[in-house]
């Protein structure tokens, strides 16, 4: 089976666009197109449906995509591998960091590089997702750590924590009780530069539940400066819940049809490189420690 077809496969899923996993390849688009075609063909099965509103995955391909992804991720753990035991790895993870991810999730990441079988120091870089993303390709970085809001699909991801949304809207400040996704939509939300990912984060939950985002016409620089505006009356916000910097009386949980919204966290990594096999040890100790938060 041509793994090529399979790559190309989960890098449609991931970003739910030919044209966008053919950029992230350096192909063209029918190149990548006639991969997964050919792979369809040998599997018997039609993975893909265009739709006026993208690409989606077929009933066939709901079941199938999942297993692609577990075989190619137990095909890199293989080279990774491979490469740990005749290449020696640094002595250190350059780690990039969104400022959306808190300390808790920091402190795990130092937490778990001290315990690797070989432990490592961990170097931190705070900065916007352009500039993580630009590093961790040049190779600058080896891992970040940001939020699951726009796949990078010819390297390694794995959501390592999630946490809920909450709504911050002086102007319904009758109730503390949830609020559902499509009553929240009659507020007009402050925006701020998509260099953290909060902003692609909201935009696409609105879209994708087919509810229209209304914005306040101006911008806040980041998140804090959102957290501050809302609070005096500006318009409304939608913060992850551990970014609230004041006591908000304001605030309420954000549901979707009775089911908590939450922003998702994932680490992103190279397998192409000495530390691969060390970064994948890394990231599943990530994420059982936030299995564990969860059962507790």
């Amino acid at each position: 089976m041509n793994v090529e077809g399979l790559r190309y496969a989960r890098a449609v899923s991931t970003t739910k666009s030919f044209s966008a996993a053919a950029r992230a390849y350096g192909v063209t688009q029918p190149a990548l197109s006639n991969g997964i075609a050919r792979l369809e063909k040998e599997l018997g099965v039609t993975l893909f449906e265009r739709s006026p509103r993208g690409v989606r995955p077929t009933a066939d391909g709901t079941r199938i995509l999942p297993m692609i992804v577990q075989a190619l991720d137990a095909l890199d753990a293989i080279v990774a591998e491979a490469r740990r035991l005749t290449h020696p790895a640094p002595d250190t993870i350059r780690m990039g960091v969104s400022p959306l991810i808190g300390a808790d999730l920091v402190a795990r990441a130092f937490d778990a590089a001290r315990h690797l079988d070989r432990p490592r120091d961990l170097v931190l870089r705070e900065a916007d997702l352009t500039h993580l993303r630009k590093d961790l390709r040049a190779g600058l970085l080896d891992i970040l750590l940001v939020p699951a809001v726009q796949a990078m699909p010819t390297f390694r991801r794995r959501v390592i924590a999630r946490e809920p949304v909450v709504v911050i809207d002086p102007a319904d400040s009758r109730t503390r009780s949830a609020v559902e996704l499509r009553a929240a939509a009659d507020a007009a939300y402050i925006l701020v530069p998509d260099s953290c990912g909060l902003t692609t984060f909201t935009t696409e939950l609105f879209r994708s539940h087919d509810l229209a985002l209304r914005t306040y016409p101006g911008e806040a620089s980041n998140y804090r400066v959102l957290d501050e505006w809302a609070r005096m009356g500006v318009g409304a916000a939608l913060l992850p819940q551990s970014k609230i910097t004041h006591d908000h009386g304001s605030y309420r949980s954000l549901i979707q049809a009775g089911t908590p919204v939450e922003i998702a966290y994932e680490a992103v990594w190279d397998n192409d490189t000495p530390l691969a096999a060390d970064l994948e040890d890394f990231v599943a100790a990530l994420t059982r420690q936030a299995d564990g938060d969860v059962s507790d």
